[in-house]
């Protein structure tokens, strides 16, 4: 086990699950980035901090508008990194979230070094599959981060298989299929994602995509190592800090339930 992994086997050591919140480095400013997530920090067990990009073909209205926003005041790659230390100052865990082509134009490796000299634990890079990520895996192995991986409804067992043999700290398991955004309802698809994953790897598993509120984590947290949650949060970031802090302190007191 990693340090990563660490982070959800400590939760259900104490009966519950971990709470990994989302937001975007840069986002709406560089400094008002660094204060969202010090907040959010205070709450989450793990911050994903995302990367904005200029394509961001998987993401849903919120991630891309914030991502947009936080691209045209100035953000840069490299100021994802002071962002990571702002949540590990904060008295929390970090990953970054990120397409690809980011860290292939920053240098995998020159990123690998200075994501670990932040206090970064890993990554997760949704649209690098695992056969096409040796150049990234010996980037992570050489600065002792993981590299998580994501499965679907849709993941057939050979897939799942090769997926969860290739990733470290954690398997990302997609409640439904589609981009990301907060939903009314969890699908019910992610239980099942829950169990086929925990039949093919002793890895945690950490459910995303569509929460929103305290009450579904609670429920996922019946059920998963982990509860992933990021439009709703940077909807609540949009309304200030205070409603940041709010919907954070719901959220861990969610999967506490």
């Amino acid at each position: 086990m990693t340090a990563l992994s660490d982070i959800f086997t400590s939760a259900r050591a104490e009966g519950r699950a971990a709470f990994v919140g989302y937001l975007p480095a840069g986002y709406p400013t560089a400094d008002g980035a660094l204060e969202n997530l010090s907040t959010l920090a205070r709450h989450a067990d793990l911050v994903e901090v995302g990367i904005p990009f200029s394509d961001p073909m998987m993401d849903g209205p919120t991630i891309q508008a914030a991502g947009t926003e936080a691209l045209s005041n100035g953000f840069r790659v490299h100021d994802t990194f002071a962002a990571v230390e702002a949540v590990v100052a904060a008295g929390s865990n970090a990953v970054i979230m990120s397409y690809w082509n980011p860290i292939l134009q920053y240098g995998p490796e020159t990123f690998a070094e200075e994501l670990a000299a932040a206090g970064g634990l890993g990554s997760i890079i949704p649209d690098l599959l695992p056969e096409e990520s040796e150049r990234w895996n010996a980037a992570c192995a050489a600065n002792g981060l993981d590299n998580v991986y994501l499965v679907a409804p849709s993941t057939t067992p050979e897939r799942l298989d090769m997926t969860v043999r290739a990733g470290g700290g954690f398997i990302y398991a997609q409640s439904h299929m589609g981009v990301t955004g907060a939903q009314e309802d969890v699908s019910t698809d992610a239980r099942g994602v829950v169990d086929r994953v925990r039949s093919a790897t002793d890895l945690p598993v950490a459910v995303g995509l569509g929460v929103k509120s305290g009450d579904q984590a609670a429920a996922i947290a019946d059920y998963a190592d982990g509860v992933i949650v990021g439009s709703a949060l940077i909807t609540a970031a949009g309304q200030g800090v205070d409603a940041l802090d709010a919907l954070a302190a719901d959220l861990h007191d969610g999967v506490r339930r």
